[in-house]
């Protein structure tokens, strides 16, 4: 049984437009997960070691344009955004998609990402939105 959306995370229907529109680009992923899971114990279902999506897989093989910038609940920001403007080479009109579990914190990424003028932005969900995982996880 599918499991409604949490507010923010697109529509199939949004999600095929952003690929239309950024067709033959590279689309950055943004993981929002916390990989101290003392700070965020849910972020182990899917991203720890032996978890579908494990946060270490960004920018492997496994997750080449994936990035893991961790959103920090207290400061409401992303910590550390060298990793991903090392990916996108400062260009603020880059397509990016961010994820955490389910897409809470994949939102808040997206609206702090706006905040600091990247134009291209839009929350996959993660793990959970199987749906929209399938199109992006292996990114």
């Amino acid at each position: 049984m599918a499991h409604a959306r949490k507010p923010g995370v697109a529509s199939d229907d949004e999600f095929e437009r952003f690929f239309s529109a950024n067709q033959g680009k590279t689309v950055v992923v943004l993981d929002a997960r916390n990989s101290d899971f003392s700070v965020e114990p849910s972020d182990e279902q899917f991203g720890g070691p032996q978890g579908s999506a494990p946060i270490a897989d960004c920018g492997t093989s496994a997750r080449p344009n994936a990035v893991n910038c961790a959103f920090d609940r207290s400061a409401n920001a992303l910590r550390d955004l060298q990793a991903l403007e090392a990916k996108t080479g400062g260009n603020k009109s880059t397509p990016i998609i961010t994820h955490c579990g389910g897409g809470g914190r994949g939102q808040k990424a997206k609206e702090y990402l706006i905040s600091q003028g990247y134009s291209n932005v839009i929350n996959g969900g993660g793990p959970a939105v199987e749906a929209l995982w399938k199109t992006f996880g292996s990114m």
